[in-house]
């Protein structure tokens, strides 16, 4: 598998949709509780500031995905925030590192200057190691910060990189 990243095209949105909804319905890593369809879900990742499509140069398959987008609004809008998606049976392939690595390049070349995360969900270990490895400050934690879908509620961590 050789994995690159390109933008986000309209003739991904069906894959990426079903990629990111899949986070979403399980409940434990993304804030949001709807999930995009096919009428809102193009608008969603055109949108951002940059959306990145993780794909096999082999076979074509997108393996993942992140958005980037500003965290905050004037003052504050040197700040960045991203997520990332990788296809569920290609966990654990790198995808994820290839994801973080070419949004801190792009946030750098679109004028953001820190790369912030507001919610890092604490059982999300895999993201948890990765944001330390590539080296992201983690600033605290929110108890209870994240809703999952049983109902219950975990802590979250608060992470940012300088770009």
């Amino acid at each position: 598998m050789n994995i690159q990243i390109r933008p986000f095209t309209d003739s991904d949105t069906q894959e990426a949709i079903k990629i990111w909804n899949r986070i979403v319905e399980d409940g434990e890593a993304f804030p949001q509780l709807d999930c995009l369809t096919l009428e809102n879900g193009a608008s969603f990742f055109k949108e951002q500031s940059f959306t990145g499509i993780a794909y096999d140069t082999e076979t074509s398959e997108v393996a993942g995905l992140y958005i980037l987008h500003p965290n905050n609004i004037g003052r504050c809008g040197h700040l960045c925030n991203a997520s990332y998606a990788v296809k569920y049976g290609l966990r654990g392939m790198h995808i994820g590192e290839k994801l973080v690595a070419h949004c801190l390049k792009k946030g750098r070349e679109l004028g953001f200057r820190v790369l912030q995360f507001n919610a890092v969900v604490r059982s999300n270990t895999p993201a948890l190691r990765l944001y330390e490895k590539l080296g992201f400050v983690r600033l605290g934690m929110i108890p209870g910060g994240f809703l999952m879908k049983d109902g219950s509620y975990e802590d979250i961590f608060l992470f940012y990189h300088t770009l």
